[in-house]
């Protein structure tokens, strides 16, 4: 039993806040500016230590590191989860399908094949 259920798991199909804030924060994270600012945060923290500032300056550039770390490492976690979850509904569309055409009645299952791979989104 699942406490907390993933936001892909949802059953009513819609996307909520989360989703969409996740989505958003995924693309951010994986466009060049968000590199730029990755980069510019890896060299103010050698900066930082090369001059020898306060502890406290270092303590602080630590902490914005380990803060962006910790942010990659949900939004990864989410992403992964959102791309298994889409694999696996769509490979038992796919299964789904190949039963029905095989036992004769295959109307059902390619309706849930084409919502699972999106064909009607894309059209």
């Amino acid at each position: 039993m699942t406490v907390f259920p993933h936001p892909a798991e949802r059953t009513d199909g819609g996307r909520g806040r989360f989703e969409r804030l996740a989505e958003a924060a995924s693309n951010l994270s994986s466009s060049p500016v968000f590199s730029v600012f990755c980069l510019l945060l890896v060299a103010g923290f050698s900066v930082v230590h090369a001059l020898g500032l306060s502890t406290e300056w270092q303590i602080l550039a630590g902490d914005v590191m380990t803060a962006v770390t910790l942010v990659l490492l949900a939004l990864l976690k989410n992403a992964e989860r959102r791309a298994e979850h889409a694999l696996q509904r769509k490979l038992d569309a796919i299964a789904a399908v190949l039963l029905e055409q095989h036992a004769g009645d295959g109307d059902e299952a390619h309706r849930e094949l084409r919502e699972a791979i999106r064909l009607e989104e894309r059209v």
